[in-house]
């Protein structure tokens, strides 16, 4: 009996709880390609979409993290989402960005870049980008605005770009 009540706690203790993190984990992060964020935002045309360019080891992105996950939390109620794709390789997906999206306890939507040429996309995201991150891109299909943004933000100076970008 005694036996049987050590396994059940080891389990409970140690395997469960890893088990339910990498599910959890493995939802929150997926690959995606630029047809498929393309086909995302299409699909909420009322919606303003935040869409940062972020790494894991970008000190000033991974600094930034908090104002958009801040963001996403205020607006989750609005026709707005915050959508954070990883400019990491994809092969770094298990290894690096779902246990840094799991430490940081981010629950924005988050996505790795799923394409081969990196210039490609970068021309697709906006002619002028240099490919530097952080990269930020801010756009609402029904009122016609789109702002991209090759910087930084604080808090204040990310609210305040929507706010321009996208009155009410």
């Amino acid at each position: 009996m005694r036996k049987y009540l050590f396994i059940i706690i080891a389990l409970v203790v140690f395997v469960l709880p890893v088990k339910s993190q990498q599910n959890s984990s493995n939802l929150q992060v997926k690959l995606l390609t630029l047809n498929e964020l393309e086909q995302r935002i299409a699909k909420g045309k009322d919606t303003t979409y935040v869409v940062n360019f972020w790494a894991t080891w970008c000190g000033p992105c991974v600094e930034e993290l908090p104002y958009f996950e801040k963001l996403s939390t205020e607006n989750a109620k609005k026709p707005f989402k915050v959508i954070l794709i990883s400019l990491d390789f994809k092969s770094k997906l298990k290894t690096a960005v779902i246990p840094f999206v799991v430490k940081n306890k981010i629950k924005a939507e988050v996505y790795v870049i799923n394409e081969i040429d990196q210039q490609k996309y970068i021309d697709r995201i906006d002619k002028n980008w240099s490919g530097a991150i952080p990269a930020t891109l801010i756009l609402n299909t029904a009122k016609k605005v789109r702002g991209f943004y090759e910087q930084a933000f604080t808090y204040e100076q990310l609210t305040k770009a929507i706010s321009t970008l996208v009155k009410p």
